[in-house]
């Protein structure tokens, strides 16, 4: 089983991550922040990566500390859980559509994170996140996680759908990435020998 566990505490969070690249996607998830939590989830039941996250942060101050360290903790995890990436498909792309909403993700698991957010969410706040969070999580992620990372809405009206749907499609195409492909046997999947930039 390729599992993780990463402890990260500063003066401003106190996180602790588990996660399985191979499990069913079950959860346990807690931020402080209710819709974030719900993102989440949805990321681990459509990824099938089981996902443990506790977050105590400092909300009293902003949401920002909170949101970023969490996608950085969580993109640590997974990088650890992928060791040097033998076997992985590499590659993962998804189309998610949520009702009248339609967004695009495709990453890289390269070693080489590179980040691109073409979504546009048209008010201020989700339940009680601040919208600004959201792309900052993604970008943190894939930061932490060493993959270039495309997230593009193709169309939408609805803010939630919107936003879920970028989730959803992250989590369909880490899903695809992860996965081991028995064609690769042990292959680190790159011409160069590695996948570490």
């Amino acid at each position: 089983m390729r599992t993780a566990e990463i402890s990260r505490k500063t003066a401003e969070t106190s996180i602790d991550v588990r996660v399985n690249l191979d499990g069913t996607g079950q959860y346990s998830i807690s931020t402080g922040i209710g819709f974030f939590d719900h993102m989440l989830e949805q990321l681990s039941r459509h990824s099938l990566i089981d996902l443990d996250v506790k977050t105590v942060g400092d909300l009293h101050v902003d949401q920002h500390h909170t949101t970023e360290d969490t996608g950085i903790a969580i993109g640590e995890a997974i990088a650890r859980a992928l060791g040097d990436k033998r076997g992985i498909t590499r590659y993962g792309e998804a189309h998610a559509p949520m009702d009248e909403t339609l967004t695009r993700v495709a990453l890289d698991i390269s070693g080489r994170p590179y980040f691109v957010w073409k979504v546009a969410i048209a008010v201020d706040r989700l339940g009680e996140w601040d919208t600004e969070m959201i792309e900052h999580w993604f970008q943190s992620f894939a930061q932490s996680a060493g993959i270039t990372l495309h997230v593009e809405n193709l169309y939408g009206s609805n803010n939630h759908h919107i936003v879920e749907s970028c989730f959803k499609g992250l989590a369909r195409a880490l899903r695809q990435a992860v996965q081991i492909d028995p064609r690769k046997g042990d292959a680190i999947p790159s011409t160069k020998g590695t996948l570490g930039g």
